[in-house]
């Protein structure tokens, strides 16, 4: 086959702008090509074609609002003189490569369009171009998702590997038998939704810009390009990537390179190392610390808890290394762009304002993080605590983390190291990761 193109055209005035967003949002707008104003060629990935006339069909926007289709822009020659025509990359140029790796394309199949659906993730912003992603579906075996991945990832200008794998939800999208744009495609048993960028984020971007006059092609009606969609092979082993389930409820994979994972692996094996013969072996699970990594790195909020006072009978107790730990992973967030907070037991609030208070002076943290604190008022409190106004459906936080904290012994108690109750210096906060499993979208981790 040969590689096809999302279109859009706008008027030159606004040409520059939009050429900034596809760079900055190279995901879904991967650019193939720039016209200069009025040239309805496009000689880089055509020989002889009009842009005027080379798609099946087209959609005029006046002012954000969509007032019609055309079969050809040949009666707007004149205003298509002050016009630079956009060619962005698009998934359907990687679909002989996904049927070679031996999987499925059940719109195919179906005989019908692509599903293409708004989400809730917003691209970024340049001047007045500014929308939320559009991603196309596709269901794939599960048995077929590290060949799909494979298959696309190397494929950037037709949007490369799938951005999610599994539950719409998570994108913001309600129902898959509805897609905004194209067409239902229906998921076979053992299918999982696998989403990829979707150069129709460009429409929806003209749509925002609210341009006096601005041409698209119909969503599924691509411009068909003179270059061969020709094979990619991953260059390197440590490159290939691996699918790993990180969620089943809801149901997230996450990708990673086999040179990252084998990375984490490595560590995991340090980390499972007990000098002390301190009979902690036990507590290892093996290959959580990779879906662990995958996980934290999907989250958008995260809540850390610390603390275990060691020396209980001191005034304020002491801690062991659980709160420079919890601040060594804040920072960590916070140079990831995630949202982040501590929460901790009530007689050790000033301790730990006092270390964040340092911490930010020191540039160890870009900028304080909020500390909270947890008590049990009622039965519904740690869902209260989670989420917004106690429904499930609206956590305030994706994942948690337990750093070094104490947590509750099967008598109601809490014990140290020494086996001495500490219960009178401990808020049960292991109850914020308990509710965490009834809600949908919160996942945790201990340390």
């Amino acid at each position: 086959g040969y590689k096809q193109a999302n279109v859009v055209i706008l008027p030159k005035s606004l040409a520059d702008d939009f050429e900034k967003f596809c760079h900055a949002n190279d995901g879904p707008l991967p650019l193939l090509y720039r016209s200069n104003p009025g040239d309805w060629k496009c000689p880089s990935l055509s020989s002889d074609s009009d842009i005027r006339t080379d798609c099946l069909q087209y959609r005029i926007y006046e002012h954000g609002a969509c007032t019609g289709s055309l079969k050809s822009l040949k009666e707007y020659s004149e205003q298509l003189k002050d016009m630079v025509t956009f060619y962005l990359g698009c998934s359907f140029s990687f679909e002989k490569a996904v049927q070679n790796a031996g999987i499925p394309i059940r719109n195919v199949e179906q005989k019908c369009n692509i599903s293409m659906y708004k989400t809730a993730v917003p691209c970024y912003s340049i001047s007045t171009f500014c929308c939320n992603l559009v991603v196309t579906m596709r269901p794939i075996p599960e048995s077929k998702l590290e060949a799909a991945v494979l298959a696309t990832s190397e494929l950037k200008e037709a949007h490369g590997a799938p951005i999610h794998i599994g539950d719409p939800g998570l994108l913001g999208i309600q129902d898959l038998a509805k897609p905004d744009y194209g067409d239902p495609v229906h998921l076979h048993p053992g299918d999982i939704p696998v989403f990829w960028a979707c150069g129709v984020t460009g429409v929806e971007a003209v749509i925002n810009c609210r341009a006096s006059l601005a041409f698209t092609h119909s969503p599924g009606c691509m411009f068909i390009t003179d270059i061969k969609n020709d094979n990619v092979t991953v260059r390197s082993s440590r490159e290939v990537p691996q699918v790993h389930c990180i969620s089943q409820d809801p149901l997230h994979y996450s990708v990673v390179s086999t040179e990252a994972a084998q990375k984490i692996k490595t560590l995991e094996t340090l980390i499972g190392i007990d000098p002390g013969d301190r009979g902690i072996i036990h507590l290892r699970r093996q290959d959580e610390l990779l879906k662990a990594c995958l996980s934290i790195s999907h989250a958008r909020s995260v809540l850390i808890t610390t603390g275990f006072p060691t020396h209980f009978t001191y005034e304020p107790p002491e801690e062991n290394d659980g709160p420079p730990g919890a601040l060594a992973v804040a920072a960590m967030l916070q140079a990831l762009e995630k949202e982040v907070a501590i929460v901790t037991d009530q007689r050790a609030m000033n301790l730990n304002k006092k270390i964040i208070e340092e911490a930010v002076q020191l540039g160890i943290l870009k900028r304080p993080v909020p500390l909270l604190s947890y008590q049990r008022e009622s039965a519904n409190s740690a869902l209260m605590f989670l989420c917004e106004n106690g429904n499930p459906g609206r956590p305030r936080f994706d994942h948690l983390i337990a750093i070094e904290r104490a947590g509750m012994a099967a008598d109601g108690n809490y014990y140290n190291a020494r086996k001495a109750n500490i219960k009178h210096l401990v808020d049960p906060i292991d109850e914020l990761f308990l509710a965490a499993q009834t809600i949908p979208g919160i996942t945790t981790t201990g340390m």
